[in-house]
């Protein structure tokens, strides 16, 4: 059977298949909070060496992971715990959504998409540029929906500081990308807009 069929016959089989899981992340350890505060900084000069898949894991568990599996709440707080943002991934092999219940990345786009995540010449070099994406299906009716999701997303993207503060990383969060080619890219649904990037990487 054609691969084409088995995917449209099959879009668990698809999914499943589109998945990547992340090794476990580490939960313990690293510096403590109050040197970790001393030592957050944006940092605008970034190294292209990859992160170790463990690194990356331990990232992304620390931004937006589930770290209470019985209630499957997360790193961040969010109104309601409505959870309304997507962590997006993008590096030189493509994009990734990050699923946190699953603890891994399910393909979002083939290509080096990271030309499209900002409009500073390093972040088309850095391995590794978060996107955060309100789902506005999940945010609620509230007026104040949008602001609620704005500060989930500050609260993850402060997570994503102290984490690269504790392990020698480099980061800063950037508000200065186009939404539109980027959320097409990434099929971002029409429920769905760009709200922050943010790049991680190695210091140069």
């Amino acid at each position: 059977m054609p691969r084409f069929a088995v995917f449209a016959l099959c879009p668990l089989l698809a999914s499943l298949l589109l998945a990547q899981p992340l090794p476990k992340p580490v939960t313990s350890g690293g510096m403590p909070l109050m040197d970790a505060l001393s030592k957050r900084q944006s940092r605008r000069s970034f190294s292209d060496r990859e992160l170790p898949q463990q690194v990356l894991s331990n990232l992304l568990w620390a931004a937006w992971g589930v770290n209470r599996p019985a209630t499957g709440h997360r790193t961040a707080p969010s109104a309601h715990n409505r959870q309304p943002i997507d962590l997006y991934v993008i590096t030189a092999q493509g994009a990734w959504l990050y699923d946190a219940k699953a603890h891994s990345l399910v393909r979002a786009a083939e290509g080096d998409l990271r030309k499209l995540a900002g409009k500073q010449d390093f972040v088309y070099t850095a391995p590794v540029n978060l996107v955060y994406v309100e789902d506005t299906e999940r945010s609620g009716g509230d007026p104040q929906a949008a602001v609620w999701a704005g500060v989930t997303a500050g609260a993850i993207a402060q997570n994503v500081y102290l984490f690269c503060a504790s392990e020698g990383l480099a980061t800063v969060v950037r508000g200065w990308v186009d939404p539109g080619p980027l959320g097409k890219a990434l099929g971002l649904k029409p429920s769905q807009r760009v709200i922050l990037a943010q790049t991680v990487g190695y210091p140069r």
